[in-house]
């Protein structure tokens, strides 16, 4: 089996050797996104602005690889603030409550950039909603 590796183009990825979505057969993991737009840190200060970003990445990036957020069966959710879970977990069900994916929210001590609150992953099986 061939596996299909997709970037997203951000400015980590060549430097760390990563693609954003890696799919095998009926399968797909979805590396760690954040609220990067454009390489800059967007909705600083802001966790669930932030969320909402990170997942539209996630999902835009299961999307490129032929997956639907349906297809979802487990996501990571990375927090530099515990306090701030709840911003970040009403994202997650807006995007994911239908889904209901196994999940873990993850309290962190930085992310990559200091201005990065949450970082989210994703594993999907292509079938997995229907």
């Amino acid at each position: 089996m061939t596996a299909l590796r997709l970037g997203s183009g951000g400015p980590w990825e060549d430097v760390v050797g990563y693609s954003r979505v890696v799919a095998v057969g009926d399968s797909a993991w979805v590396s760690g996104c954040t609220a990067t737009v454009d390489g800059v840190v967007v909705h600083p200060g802001d966790a669930g602005a932030q969320a909402r970003v990170a997942f539209g990445v996630l999902v835009a990036a299961l999307e490129s690889a032929g997956f639907a957020a349906a297809d979802v069966v487990r996501t990571r959710m990375y927090v530099t603030d515990t306090g701030r879970w709840e911003e970040v977990g009403r994202v997650h069900g807006e995007v994911f409550g239908a889904v209901r994916p196994a999940t873990a929210m993850i309290g962190v001590a930085s992310l990559l950039h200091p201005d990065m609150l949450v970082e989210v992953e994703a594993d999907a099986v292509r079938g997995a909603g229907a």
